[in-house]
């Protein structure tokens, strides 16, 4: 072996290392950071698809990083492997909250939120953020105790927020990043 295939060896070696590890803790970054970057470290639709873009992006945009570079292959390889990997992320992202939107029956957006089929619209500001269930509640379909009770969030338990209705009495619970209901906003607490 060369000592010119050796060193195009260890900078390969290096460059894929360098993105294995930029990907594996690319889901640990912080929801905060996520959400300012639209789903490209951070997803709010769960799922693995995000995870596989990101790997067959990552090693696509390697070899296509390799082929390009000129004078230097070893950054070519990493920068290929970073944009790959970030495009495949994203576009993992946009496939899991597709997935959502069907999983919920389809929805709509209101409000700049969407909504699932099952859910009717209310007058609400958009919030982002955790919460929890001071008790057992109803989820609701409509923003009222008499719509029709979809499902339940247990006591304790900590669910996304997505929407407050304009009178503040009720929170609109996301699933994936859809609206799947409400909740009374008087038994429930920031997370």
């Amino acid at each position: 072996m060369t000592i010119k295939t050796m060193t195009k060896t260890i900078t390969l070696t290096l460059a894929m290392s360098a993105t294995a590890l930029t990907m594996a803790a690319a889901p640990a970054a912080e929801a905060r950071i996520s959400q300012k970057l639209g789903g490209v470290i951070g997803c709010n639709a769960s799922g693995g698809k995000q995870e596989a873009g990101a790997v067959i992006g990552g090693l696509l945009g390697a070899v296509a990083g390799n082929k390009l570079a000129k004078d230097n292959k070893g950054t070519g390889t990493a920068i290929g492997a970073v944009v790959g990997a970030g495009a495949g992320s994203y576009a993992g992202c946009q496939m899991q909250k597709s997935r959502a939107t069907n999983n919920a029956g389809g929805a709509y957006t209101s409000n700049g939120i969407r909504v699932s089929n099952a859910v009717d619209a209310a007058p609400m500001t958009k919030i982002k953020g955790k919460y929890v269930a001071r008790s057992t509640l109803n989820l609701r379909s409509g923003a009222t105790t008499r719509a029709q009770a979809l499902g339940s969030v247990r006591a304790g338990e900590t669910f996304q927020a997505l929407g407050r209705t304009d009178d503040g009495q009720w929170i609109l619970v996301g699933q994936d990043g859809v609206g799947v209901g409400y909740v009374s906003s008087a038994y429930v607490y920031r997370a």
